[in-house]
């Protein structure tokens, strides 16, 4: 069968399919190593996970958006509305307190990592028929994703996604943790089952359509599931999401784009075109995680700023912008792509 590859095989391989199962496989033979990260060098792994993959994949985003005039041109009304919309919601929500502020957004951010799984799904089948197959595959991504994360609305985890109990309010909702269970196991066998038929009937296999779900399954349950210990979290969690997205932007939106359709990012396509996309992104999420450090956290930077702590309802939610926005467009920029939707 055609395979449906983004780009092909080699880079969707390394850079799409290959992330949650990598450093799985690091996770099982360094535990020990990664313990030893944890504990004594947490700036080193807050610097590379959270600020040179996690955030710098929300300011991959520019390249698709703000950084192309023509579609600037084509959605002003979007692509201005939605930083405004984002920082009055924040001010809104922040009214309610710093805890319903961030657990709103964690579930926010929760609903679009899962619509990342989804779409990657839908571009990887746009090829295959409509079919009850692809319903199965389908729920089997939502429930790949779901049922970690009632999990762990039920069940105190070491980890957080934002801030301490972000889920708090959940837990006295009564157990429904077996239920659960029982489904997510059900809907795994039903779409191992689905997929092995499919390969022993047709002697055809989606390659990169199967790695996707299974890597859903793997960097999920392991992450919030099976391990609960924060930096194996944030490992599976950040680079399972970053890495591909990170990527599928640059192959999307500057590589298989020819220099009139690129115009003014033309220099992104050259020989070092890649290593400037890096650099760009790296310096945006450096900087806007540096403003966190020296106003909000003053974790790991010693230059700090007093700011008081009054001004935080309006500080707070103007720093989150960039970060809302990426997640509330993502339903957008996404949605009528040839390729699939749903990113």
């Amino acid at each position: 069968m055609r395979q449906p590859w983004i780009h092909n095989a080699k880079t969707d391989g390394w850079f799409i399919l290959s992330p949650p199962f990598f450093i799985l496989l690091i996770i099982f033979f360094f535990q020990n190593q990664i313990q030893k990260l944890e504990n004594q060098y947490s700036f080193y792994t807050w610097l590379f996970l959270i600020v040179f993959v996690d955030v710098a994949h929300v300011y991959s985003t520019l390249f698709k958006t703000y950084f192309v005039k023509e579609e600037i041109r084509r959605k002003k009304f979007l692509y201005y509305g939605i930083p405004v919309l984002s920082w009055a919601l924040g001010l809104i929500l922040y009214q309610f307190g710093s805890l319903t502020f961030w657990s709103v957004l964690a579930l926010i951010a929760v609903f679009h990592f899962i619509r990342q799984q989804y779409g990657f799904t839908r571009i990887y089948a746009r090829f295959e028929p409509d079919h009850w197959s692809k319903n199965i595959d389908e729920i089997a991504v939502y429930s790949a994703t779901i049922f970690p994360m009632l999990y762990w609305f039920k069940t105190p985890r070491a980890f957080t996604w934002f801030v301490e109990n972000e889920f708090g309010w959940l837990h006295q909702v009564p157990d429904y943790t077996p239920a659960i269970t029982f489904l997510y196991f059900g809907i795994l066998i039903l779409w191992l089952s689905k997929t092995l038929y499919g390969i022993v009937k047709t002697k055809q296999v989606n390659i990169p359509k199967t790695a996707v779900i299974a890597g859903t399954y793997v960097s999920w349950y392991f992450g919030i599931v099976y391990f609960n210990n924060d930096l194996i979290f944030t490992f599976l969690n950040v680079v399972s999401h970053g890495i591909p997205y990170i990527a599928l932007i640059y192959i999307r939106e500057i590589k298989q784009k020819d220099a009139t359709q690129l115009k003014g990012l033309s220099l992104f396509k050259s020989s070092f075109g890649i290593l400037l996309f890096i650099f760009v992104i790296l310096g945006f999420a450096f900087f806007e995680e540096f403003l966190w450090e020296i106003l909000v956290w003053k974790e790991h930077v010693s230059l700090n700023l007093n700011v008081s702590i009054n001004w935080f309802q309006f500080l707070i939610p103007l720093l989150v912008v960039p970060q809302l926005t990426h997640y509330l467009l993502d339903g957008f920029i996404w949605k009528n792509s040839k390729r699939g939707s749903g990113i």
